[in-house]
């Protein structure tokens, strides 16, 4: 039989419907208020405590002559109501694992109760109204920014030198360095030579006054 769901669900959804549970549609009510828009794990810790009477249900509806519990206003322990929900949330936890989704990130996206057909249970006198009510679980995939921002960081970065075309390395021809040569020496060499060209051009001097001489 298909159902047809009050919201729209997405690709990034998982779904499960509970038809007809023997729970009181009020009690339902404020569950599903108690644990929409938390994330699953949450839902199903808050939903186990209530069952072991360690957390109670808010009940901002449906309480007149209601007490009051520790920490909040009008409150109660509804735990027949709870293990049929809880139920049903492990099991669209399971959809959405079969669905391939994170179900680390799932959120109680929509959680309403129904009422259920009019079936009628035995009475001594009269007939009795028995209790039916519809329950619709969607789940919702949400990465959270935190989680999306390390995801960038992980990525690795493309470096500018993969992108840019690599350049020609041209081959470094390396050059012979002269022996260098102090001054002293430089100067030392050069005062023979100097000496040489004095006393030829003195020769040259004395014998062209010779050829005078003789003329």
């Amino acid at each position: 039989m298909s159902y047809k769901y009050s919201t729209n669900i997405g690709e990034n959804c998982a779904k499960a419907v509970g038809l007809a549970l023997p729970i009181s549609r009020k009690q339902s009510i404020m569950i599903c208020k108690f644990i929409r828009n938390k994330n699953v794990q949450l839902a199903k810790q808050h939903l186990s405590e209530v069952i072991l009477k360690k957390r109670a249900v808010p009940f901002t509806r449906f309480n007149d002559d209601m007490g009051h519990k520790a920490g909040m206003a009008a409150g109660r322990y509804p735990i027949k109501a709870c293990q049929n929900i809880l139920a049903l949330l492990e099991s669209a936890e399971a959809n959405a694992q079969f669905k391939g989704l994170s179900t680390a990130d799932l959120v109680v996206m929509h959680a309403s109760a129904q009422k259920g057909p009019d079936s009628w249970r035995y009475g001594r006198h009269i007939r009795r109204q028995a209790k039916r009510t519809h329950i619709e679980i969607v789940l919702e995939e949400r990465k959270t920014a935190k989680k999306e921002k390390k995801q960038e960081k992980a990525k690795p970065k493309e470096t500018k030198s993969a992108e840019a075309p690599k350049k020609e390395v041209k081959p470094v021809v390396k050059e012979e360095k002269k022996p260098e040569v102090n001054k002293e020496q430089s100067k030392e060499e050069s005062k023979p030579e100097a000496k040489k060209e004095e006393s030829k051009s003195q020769e040259k001097n004395q014998a062209a006054k010779e050829e005078v001489k003789k003329k």
